[in-house]
């Protein structure tokens, strides 16, 4: 059997760990300018969780804290800056985990919720469902008085002119993921990764899905074990990629399997589906992940990620390329 990775003693326990979307990332198409832009934002979400954590907070409350500074930029696919369906709407995303108690919760194709993630975890916490979906998940919104906002919130011209591109016919494929401030192609997906004093994992997930997409598509995002997973006695997952693949793999549940079941490490796992088992079907993308030890992974099979970790100690590092 492999053996488990452990720390080195050199080594400083990571306590969250964030992405903000796999894809073709291309340094030459990156300015100095945006580039920190990205940095910058990733160290804010990470500082964010960071915050929580070091008041004893509870890495539910961490990684909601992390994944709603991503969601208010629109520099990502996720809340404000979300893609456009075929019909000209925003249809969000989001899921949340508990891996204390498997206690989960999830949106799809919400259309008015400012911050999914707060959704989502409004789901988890005051109703007895795992999701909701379209029309009933906005209403429970605002039965719950979360914040809504307008479609002009949302809103951003790049990704308007993203959409009619495809449906003009001048961009040859049918939907993509999206296209970050470069012109990158990417799976905007945001999520975060998070482990408190008292030994609890938490993971969650946002996005606005992929451009063009049907009315009504919904991706491996809000489903719990495709987009999101957290189990304390194997590890927390977030995914972003190609959500059709990511599904029919239930790549987060079969990364804590190999752990749980065949002694795998994380980093072994996690490795395992993104570069062999998804890189042999088509699926691109990556994963985050963060195991009881503070062990963290962050493997993709595109050209980059945006994700960062921060320790223990408060060290932050944030990266977008591949090396």
């Amino acid at each position: 059997m492999e053996d488990r990775i452990k720390l080195s003693e050199s080594e400083k326990k990571v306590v969250l760990v964030i992405h903000g979307g796999a894809g073709a990332i291309k340094k030459q198409n990156m300015t100095a300018e945006l580039e920190e832009a990205y940095h910058n934002k990733l160290k804010e979400s990470l500082e964010a969780g960071y915050a929580v954590l070091q008041d004893k907070g509870s890495s539910l409350d961490a990684v909601q804290a992390a994944i709603i500074v991503m969601e208010n930029s629109h520099l990502f696919n996720a809340g404000k800056g979300s893609v456009f369906t075929n019909a000209e709407t925003i249809e969000m995303d989001a899921s949340i985990m508990d891996g204390k108690t498997l206690q989960a919760g999830a949106i799809a194709s919400v259309t008015t919720i400012k911050n999914p993630i707060i959704g989502a975890r409004e789901v988890m916490d005051h109703s007895n469902h795992v999701m909701l979906v379209g029309r009933g998940a906005d209403d429970f919104a605002r039965m719950r008085n979360i914040e809504l906002a307008p479609l002009s919130y949302f809103y951003t011209q790049r990704r308007f002119d993203a959409m009619k591109k495809i449906q003009s016919g001048k961009d040859t494929q049918q939907y993509y993921g999206s296209e970050d401030e470069a012109g990158n192609e990417k799976m905007g997906t945001v999520g975060a990764v998070a482990i408190d004093v008292g030994g609890n994992i938490s993971a969650g997930t946002s996005t606005g899905g992929m451009t063009n997409k049907r009315y009504g598509r919904a991706g491996d995002t809000p489903i719990i074990g495709s987009g999101t997973y957290a189990n304390n006695n194997t590890c927390g997952v977030s995914a972003t990629g190609h959500g059709e693949h990511f599904i029919r793999n239930v790549v987060c549940y079969d990364i804590s399997a190999q752990m749980e079941y065949g002694d795998k490490s994380l980093r072994y796992a996690s490795n395992q589906i993104i570069n062999e088992k998804l890189k042999k079907c088509g699926g691109d993308g990556g994963v985050i992940g963060l195991d009881a030890n503070g062990n963290v992974s962050m493997p993709f099979n595109t050209l980059g990620m945006y994700r960062g970790y921060i320790t223990e100690e408060g060290e932050v590092k944030t990266f977008i390329y591949k090396n």
